[in-house]
């Protein structure tokens, strides 16, 4: 299994009216802590789209247990519980708040594609070879 966190401090801007977290921007975290997981790993989105690989959400999953709200510093960990094979990928994320309390979960199933066809295509190779070592 490969996880991975990162720390994200909630802005003004992403509350609602009700001073919570408006539910759109957990979408929107989870990219965050998605990105820098491959960034430690040493995969980089940007490199891969411009090898013709694109990544896009195929499904989003959320369930919120408890608020975020403005200034709350959020831990998101984003885990691989399983090696990804063929075309997809399942991201795991749980957002904690600074009590160590679960506040959300979710799951991101990601797809790779071939960016000039927009069809799915293998997961590039030195991607699982950065991810492998962390599956035995």
């Amino acid at each position: 299994m490969y996880q991975s966190d990162v720390h994200i401090r909630v802005r003004y801007a992403e509350t609602d009216q009700m001073g919570y977290v408006y539910h759109g921007n957990f979408a929107a975290y989870f990219e965050v802590a998605r990105t820098e997981a491959f960034r430690q790993l040493g995969i980089s989105y940007k490199e891969m789209e411009a090898e013709g690989v694109g990544m896009p959400v195929g499904e989003l999953r959320i369930k919120f247990k408890r608020p975020a709200r403005y200034d709350d510093l959020l831990r998101v960990r984003m885990m691989l519980r399983e090696m990804p094979q063929g075309s997809r990928v399942l991201f795991e994320y749980e957002i904690y708040n600074e009590a160590d309390e679960l506040l959300t979960e979710g799951s991101t199933l990601m797809v790779f594609v071939n960016g000039a066809t927009g069809r799915p295509t293998a997961i590039p190779g030195h991607v699982l070879d950065s991810i492998r070592p962390y599956f035995g």
